[in-house]
């Protein structure tokens, strides 16, 4: 067999541990949410308590990710791939087989942080297997694409076990999957030589960075049940600003190898992508709550057929994402993101005009969520090649780290504006399913506002100079940015 053949074998493989991973990370955060009820039922849960069955895997996972790559940079993707699956794998069994609450809840905060750790690694396996501009914008989008499957598939995949099994079935899944992504690693990816002088691990800029997200996200999801002036929303909130400002001084000031060299936002393409992702996921994330919840109380729907309903947004986001490679090698990454997301912003206004209690499924949710869905999907790929390009490989992990912290924070803010919005729009009106209709009207409003300016403030900062971008050429950026693995 030709090296040129054996290096395009090994990259197929590569792409597929990739596929796996992210797979099973994204699935993880969804499969749980229609499963709920039979863990209450079951462990004895509060009702209160209920919500951390989700929350501590989402705090644990937003947390720590951009401990996660640094980790991949100055340990090697190897070990970390090694570390986050191991740890996923292992905590998936432990929740699966937890005789009670709290060690349910400590397995799913364990399987938080192994995803933590994958998800940038992964990210940066990519790019860094990927370099030439076609074929890098061709394995995101199918990385893309399958984390779109992983996302839309876990609502449907977690009634079915349950329904044929228990709900113990959702975390016993990832087992199989999490070992043969293990033996994969081991197979495919060499040990990486000792060098010289390995960079340090920043341990007090890893403890402000946690500690800051995790009280920033966790006051966000508190305010959806309560004010934001109350003490478990405004003091986590406060802490965790006065963290992360911390932890921008002491990457700029005192660390001798940050954990994120604040020079890397130099770069334009960096930043600006940054920005778009945010808006751009302020107004997509809390979209599948708001689409569940509208199935169920406005179009009676139970939660199996909820799960399926949002089946058509899962399909297109699929065909997004697929098609974002392709258009983004066309159009230029500037182009194809600021497309996708008008498009994205089309459908959740749609959405908004269409909402009904008396309209069809069809028109009402299908498809302007399938608009939104194809949308919002295709511009992630774009926007992942104008984040990550022109990073040295020394951080190459650090910078993934960076675009899906911004993701998921922007993720946890949205649904909360989203919930809040709903909340007071529904609040004035007389009880019925026409108040609900009128708040989800309100919330998908917001989220077409918030793709809309993902769209225009990408329009104007992403770097114009598309070919280079959509070439996703490793480039050594600025000084300070750079250096060798």
């Amino acid at each position: 067999m030709s090296t040129r053949s054996t290096d395009a074998h090994r990259d197929r493989l590569v792409m597929a541990l990739a596929c796996l991973g992210s797979f099973v990370v994204v699935l993880d955060a969804t499969i749980v949410s229609v499963v709920l009820p039979r863990i209450r039922a079951e462990l004895g849960f509060g009702a209160s308590t209920l919500p951390w069955t989700v929350n501590a895997y989402t705090l644990a996972f937003a947390g720590a990710l951009l401990l996660g790559g640094r980790c991949s940079d100055v340990f090697g993707q190897r070990r970390i791939l090694l570390a986050g699956m191991g740890l996923f794998t292992a905590a998936s069994l432990a929740a699966g087989l937890a005789p009670a609450a709290p060690v349910l809840l400590a397995a799913r905060a364990v399987q938080g942080f192994g995803g933590a750790l994958l998800m940038p690694t992964i990210l940066s396996l990519l790019t860094s297997t990927f370099t030439e501009g076609a074929a890098r914008a061709r394995a995101l989008s199918t990385w893309s694409a399958v984390g779109a499957v992983g996302a839309a598939s876990g609502p449907i995949a977690g009634g079915v076990l349950t329904q044929l099994g228990s709900w113990r079935w959702v975390f016993f899944v990832n087992v199989p999957l999490g070992l043969i992504a293990l033996a994969g690693t081991v197979r495919l990816l060499p040990r990486a030589p000792r060098t010289g002088v390995r960079p340090r691990l920043d341990i007090i800029g890893a403890l402000l960075a946690t500690a800051g997200l995790t009280g920033i996200v966790y006051a966000v999801m508190e305010s959806q049940s309560v004010s934001w002036t109350a003490p478990v929303v405004a003091g986590p909130l406060v802490v965790g600003i006065v963290l992360c400002v911390a932890f921008l001084a002491h990457q700029a000031q005192w660390a001798a190898d940050p954990l994120v060299p604040l020079s890397l936002f130099k770069a334009r393409a960096v930043g600006s992508a940054n920005v778009v992702m945010f808006l751009l996921g302020l107004g997509f994330f809390g979209a599948p709550v708001f689409i569940s919840f509208a199935l169920q109380y406005v179009h009676g729907f139970g939660p199996l057929a909820a799960g399926a309903g949002f089946l058509p947004a899962g399909l297109a986001m699929f065909a997004g994402a697929k098609a974002a490679g392709p258009l983004t090698v066309r159009l230029g990454p500037r182009r194809a993101a600021v497309l996708g997301c008008v498009i994205g912003a089309v459908g959740f206004l749609a959405l908004a005009m269409l909402l009904d209690s008396d309209g069809s499924y069809v028109m009402t949710v299908a498809v302007p969520s399938a608009v939104f869905g194809f949308g919002t999907a295709s511009a992630f790929t774009p926007l992942t090649v104008v984040a990550t390009s022109g990073v040295a490989a020394a951080h190459s992990g650090v910078a993934a780290a960076v675009l899906n912290t911004v993701r998921q924070t922007s993720g946890a803010v949205g649904l909360a504006v989203m919930s809040a919005v709903a909340a007071a729009v529904t609040a004035g009106r007389a009880a019925g399913p026409d108040a609900l209709v009128s708040g989800y009207d309100a919330a998908f409003l917001v989220s077409g506002c918030c793709v809309a300016a993902a769209a225009a403030v990408g329009a104007i900062a992403l770097p114009r100079s598309s070919r280079a971008a959509a070439a996703g050429e490793v480039r050594e950026p600025a000084a300070g940015v750079g250096g060798s693995r």
